[in-house]
């Protein structure tokens, strides 16, 4: 078969793959054995049937608006055939969402059938199934991620440029969001982690399987585009490969108590998951050690072109699709695995306690025992998206400090130093002691909300990253966006530099406070994973865009002179202070259905740790904003000097020429000036003449 229709062959192939490996591993796991309430055969084999394909459906889906915003060129015209695949891929993730839309309407159906133990149809089904999707979690969700799934399907046609495809990703994520709150994470004890690991798992998967089975439907449409699409598809799927390591190992860890449980079935299951995945491994490390060199130095060859060395131009393309057709098969087969395993009950009881203490009730957590500085410094609850976010900016920081060097450009270490900083202190604050306790004392709360928005802001500004990203990243030339021009366009927006005007940049440090604190989004920030997240990007980044307006050197809106920078400084310091005097004065609970009912046997009473935390908001946040007006001062001071010297070079060239024009010109004025005095003395001596003495006109008299 000829290579490139080996490769939709292999799509479809490992389709089939994924639903056979689910029908045979659900059925020796006994999950599709017969219950006390049977909804029949067809409900319990259709339903893990119609969850893979609902899955690979979303995967393609994502993969292909991936490959759109990321990957794929879109000029032609540099060689017969390129570019074309580019609009085609806009038409794969509509067809593959509309799937996806059909599949979960059909797993809606037969999960509420398995769940009230029922067959589908009768009088009675279509009126309980509306009760299911309005009064249910897990109904809700399912219908969210069909609206979901439906509104992909006709956006995706309407994306003409990678930033349509990228917002059209994230569509499509904020459906993976919510299949990632159902299945065994909803009911873990530790629901935040079970929710974090289980959606880097999903969206690892969707975009390293849905990116390399879109490839494989446009390989009719690739061409030249080839070799480019595949190596940066190859660096995707290295951190895709990442995520899902580590986010499956997080899994297993809270789904197992020891080696022994991997000899129940869930355990055996899961041992050929980890076995398929590292083969998938070894099919990613061959694809980034031979074919993506040969097809880089042996160009694809197309209908009518001449290339030199054609053998080796047509190998590469054979052997690629030939390891794409083994890849996604073992890609099917872990697919129809994972479905299996969640059918599968774990061995580990991820039910809540029986009798859970009233912080176990709001918090989800048992309480942390009183707080000391050892405990400050040693407890932690891992923040699963926000750690690997710092460990991934720190290697990304590092690697492009290496390209530099190797280029023979310089780059600051304390620039580097500060990022490293900044982001152990983002990731301590995220899931160290400052979270642990930030749960249940309002002042704890307050010390890392400080952190997060006003010292963590001043280390990333201080390592430039965004100057940094524009030196070492290359820029591309065939239309296609990649890290430097993502980066550039957000910076150079409309809507960023919006945000980043000074006086935008410090309301919104300011003002955010109060918008947060005195409204419900407090709450769901306490009460929800995803308000969690939100709270802590938001408020990073309105701090970096608020520091980088008055000490940056990061690219971003015109910047104030000097004085005006530390007047806004100083406006915010007010603010500051008018929020934690609010605080202080307060007598109304924040939140009381969360900090009033922990049942806290040690420390000060909810409101008076209220009080607490407005004092630190009030006096803690001094200490950042006095480094931030004397960093101002300090770059004030060097730009006068800066001045200065280029001043003095002018004059060293040029002879001080502006100060010799300068003293011409005072000489001149002075000149004007006696001229015009002189001439005005003489002018009153004739008109003294011209008049008649006192004596003479008494005379005449």
């Amino acid at each position: 078969m000829p290579a490139r229709r080996l490769a939709p062959a292999a799509v479809a192939a490992g389709l089939v793959v994924a639903l056979l490996v689910t029908i045979v591993a659900a059925a020796w796991s006994g999950a599709l054995a017969p219950t006390l309430l049977d909804p029949g055969v067809g409900v319990r084999w259709g339903l893990p049937l119609t969850t893979v394909v609902s899955e690979l459906a979303a995967s393609t889906a994502l993969g292909a608006l991936v490959l759109a915003a990321f990957v794929l060129p879109r000029d032609g015209g540099r060689a017969p055939g390129e570019g074309r695949a580019w609009p085609s891929s806009a038409t794969v993730a509509s067809v593959a969402a509309g799937v996806w839309a059909v599949a979960t309407v059909t797993q809606l159906v037969l999960q509420y059938a398995a769940i009230a133990g029922r067959p589908v149809g009768g009088p009675e089904f279509g009126a309980e199934l509306g009760l299911f999707v309005t009064q249910v979690s897990l109904g809700r969700t399912l219908l969210g991620v069909t609206v979901v799934a439906a509104l992909t399907c006709v956006v995706a046609l309407l994306v003409t440029r990678p930033v349509g495809a990228l917002i059209t990703a994230l569509l499509v994520t904020s459906g993976v969001v919510m299949l990632s709150t159902t299945g065994h994470t909803a009911g873990s004890t530790n629901h935040e982690l079970a929710v974090s690991s289980m959606f880097l798992h999903l969206i690892g998967a969707a975009v390293w399987i849905g990116a390399l089975a879109a490839l494989a439907v446009l390989a009719g449409r690739l061409y030249g585009d080839l070799a480019a699409a595949v190596t940066r598809f190859s660096s995707i799927a290295a951190w895709c490969f990442v995520a899902v390591a580590v986010s499956g190992t997080v899994n297993a860890l809270q789904r197992l108590d020891g080696p022994a449980d991997l000899s129940t079935r869930y355990g055996v299951l899961l041992v050929a998951k980890v076995v398929l995945f590292s083969v998938l491994g070894l099919l990613g490390l061959l694809h980034r050690r031979t074919v993506v060199s040969r097809l880089a130095a042996a160009p694809f060859t197309t209908a009518g072109a001449t290339v030199a060395s054609a053998t080796a131009s047509r190998r590469a393309p054979a052997i690629f699709w030939r390891l794409v057709a083994v890849e996604l098969a073992v890609m099917g087969a872990v697919s129809g695995v994972a479905v299996a395993l969640g059918s599968t009950a774990p061995p580990t009881d991820l039910e809540p306690p029986s009798s859970p203490t009233p912080a176990e009730i709001v918090t989800g957590h048992p309480l942390p025992p009183a707080p000391t500085v050892e405990l400050w410094l040693t407890s932690f609850r891992w923040d699963l998206i926000p750690a690997l976010g710092c460990l991934a900016a720190v290697l990304v920081y590092g690697r492009w400090v290496l390209r530099l060097r190797r280029r023979g450009d310089r780059w600051p270490a304390h620039r580097t130093i500060s990022l490293v900083a900044g982001m152990v202190l983002l990731a301590w604050t995220t899931s160290g002691g400052p979270s642990v306790y930030g749960h249940v004392l309002f002042s704890a709360h307050m010390l890392q909300h400080m952190a997060l928005v006003m010292v963590v802001p001043i280390l990333v500004v201080l390592s430039a990253p965004v100057t940094l990203a524009a030196r070492a990243l290359p820029s591309r030339a065939d239309g296609s966006w990649g890290p430097r021009e993502w980066i550039l366009g957000i910076v150079h927006s409309r809507v960023a530099q919006f945000f980043a005007n000074p006086v935008v940049a410090a309301i919104n440090f300011a003002g955010s406070m109060f918008a947060f604190y005195f409204t419900d989004a407090f709450e769901l920030a306490l009460t929800t994973y995803l308000g969690h997240l939100l709270t802590i990007a938001h408020f990073t980044l309105a701090g970096y865009l608020f520091v980088n307006a008055l000490i940056g050197v990061d690219p971003g809106p015109k910047r104030p002179g000097y004085a005006l920078r530390l007047l806004l400084l100083f406006a915010t310091m007010a603010f500051h202070a008018f929020f934690g005097l609010a605080l202080v004065s307060s007598q109304t609970l924040l939140v009381p259905r969360w900090f009033g009912l922990l049942g806290r046997p040690w420390g000060p009473s909810a409101l008076a740790d209220q009080h607490a935390g407005g004092a630190i908001a009030w006096g803690v946040s001094e200490l950042p904003m006095l480094v931030l007006a004397i960093g101002v001062a300090v770059a004030w001071t060097r730009e006068d000097e800066r001045t200065a010297r280029r001043r003095d070079r002018a004059a060293d060239r040029d002879g001080d020429a502006e100060l010799v024009e300068y003293n011409a010109m005072l000489e001149r004025l002075a000149q004007g000036d006696n001229t015009g005095h002189d001439e005005g003395r003489l002018s009153a001596e004739s008109e003294a003449a011209r008049r008649p003495t006192g004596g003479g006109a008494s005379t005449q008299q």
